[in-house]
């Protein structure tokens, strides 16, 4: 159902990465165009890129990647598939998805959250199983090759889940309006998202429209080493820990290349209450 009579864009960009072919491309463009009209405000901008890994032993070698303009908000969706067809068809569900939690949260923001109980609200616990697989990287040869440090948004969970859904990003690291701690909001739990903070402190968090459940654990204080020590042991997707040397919260993640990724925050952004 199209929500604005404002004008949309009425072409997708389009990218290529490894053995893809123009009709590959082509039809996954058509996919990402035909959902479009279902963005809550007009779309400025698309993009799609579609990329072929040169790994025969991965059972799902092809991405496909969406971003989107929404009226100055971005979106995105990603998924894996062992076709280009196919990751084409996972793309245009996921960015269906993508979009009606977009709509959602607006919906939300405008005063007209669902009540609670309704199955269609906040699906955060419904995540498909098409994620790229991970690159098998043996641990001696994984390095951090990308350090992202920036303002820690500070904003509420609420406000953290429509950037996590809108990105459709596995975790979002931000500072709590409420409790002013840096924190990460990620998809697990009963309720499909849980919420970790450098010092735990529910009772200032206030009311919020995404159920989630909120960790009783600290943060633990650690170097970079050691979040990478901690992740290689654990498997986990990324660890949050509170840095050993300014407090702050940050993330160490798993990279889809195999290698490792940073988030921290800038050294003038806003400290913990």
């Amino acid at each position: 159902m199209k929500h604005t009579a404002s004008p949309q864009i009425t072409d997708v960009q389009v990218e290529k990465r490894g053995r893809v072919s123009s009709g590959e491309i082509a039809y996954a463009r058509d996919k990402v165009r035909a959902v479009l009209d279902r963005a809550p405000k007009p779309v400025l901008f698309a993009r799609v890129r579609v990329t072929r890994r040169a790994n025969p032993a991965m059972d799902r070698p092809v991405i496909a990647q969406a971003n989107l303009d929404v009226n100055g908000k971005p979106a995105r969706a990603h998924v894996a598939g062992g076709s280009a067809t196919e990751a084409a068809d996972l793309l245009q569900d996921r960015l269906t998805a993508v979009l009606a939690r977009m709509a959602e949260h607006w919906e939300a923001r405008r005063g007209r959250t669902r009540p609670p109980g309704d199955a269609r609200t906040w699906r955060h616990g419904d995540e498909p199983a098409h994620r790229p697989d991970y690159f098998p990287r043996p641990a001696a040869e994984r390095e951090v090759v990308r350090h992202k440090s920036f303002a820690l948004a500070f904003e509420s969970p609420d406000e953290a889940a429509d950037e996590m859904d809108r990105l459709d990003y596995d975790f979002h690291l931000f500072t709590d309006a409420g409790s002013g701690e840096d924190s990460v909001l990620y998809r697990s739990g009963p309720t499909g998202c849980r919420l970790a903070q450098v010092a735990p402190r529910p009772e200032r968090i206030g009311p919020v429209a995404v159920p989630l459940t909120v960790s009783p654990a600290p943060a633990p204080r650690m170097s970079v080493a050691e979040a990478r020590q901690r992740l290689e042991v654990t498997g986990w997707p990324f660890v949050f820990f509170a840095d050993a040397a300014t407090g702050r919260g940050a993330v160490l993640y798993h990279r889809y290349d195999g290698h490792y990724g940073l988030i921290t925050p800038a050294a003038d952004g806003p400290a913990a209450a």
